[in-house]
């Protein structure tokens, strides 16, 4: 599974306020500049190189994990006392703060109400196709059966003309649908900015 080499993050997402702390802080600030040096390093490594007390390095820390500035790394040591000892590094990824939702999130938003409407036009056409093939089938076989001597007497264009006003395109689908979808485009025009 490859990661994600950029966050795009938008204005009203709550970790923009993790990125804001961060980019306010000295601490912070330093603590990147520190890794941005270094491949990889350890609290304790920042603790003496920046000779910043360990709980602020650990708070800071914190705070940037949580923004995705820095990541931990798989590998670990282990102390002499026998304490896991956490590597850090700059995590490879571009942050983009966008202004608001963008169309395209919007769009994808009404997806599943598209999804919805074609599925049951479908299943509308899949009813009606029955139920209009039995009751044509039935009024097609009772109109030969009533008719069957009278139909060997007169000509086979009376039978084409009954026949084709039994069978009638019955779009009661296109109705479904065209419904669904003006209810979609309403319900979108409507609440366009709250999606």
């Amino acid at each position: 599974m490859t990661e994600n080499k950029y966050i795009i993050i938008s204005m009203d997402d709550p970790k923009t306020k993790h990125l804001a702390d961060v980019l306010g802080n000295k601490t912070s600030k330093k603590i990147i500049d520190y890794l941005a040096e270094h491949s990889e390093a350890s609290e304790k490594d920042i603790v003496d190189a920046l000779r910043i007390p360990a709980s602020t390095v650990e708070y800071n820390i914190g705070k940037l994990i949580k923004s995705g500035f820095v990541e931990k790394k798989k590998n670990f040591f282990w102390s002499k006392k026998g304490k896991k000892i956490v590597m850090y590094e700059l995590s490879n990824k571009s942050i983009l703060i966008s202004p608001n939702r963008g169309t395209s999130e919007k769009l994808k938003s009404l997806l599943p109400g598209f999804i919805l409407t074609l599925t049951g036009t479908f299943a509308v056409w899949v009813f009606d196709t029955i139920k209009s093939g039995n009751i044509q089938n039935n009024v097609a076989q009772d109109y030969v059966i009533q008719n069957s001597q009278k139909m060997i007497l007169e000509n086979v264009p009376e039978l084409s003309n009954g026949m084709s006003n039994v069978i009638q395109a019955n779009a009661v689908w296109g109705w479904f649908l065209s419904g669904g979808i003006l209810a979609l485009l309403i319900f979108a025009m409507v609440n366009w900015r709250k999606l």
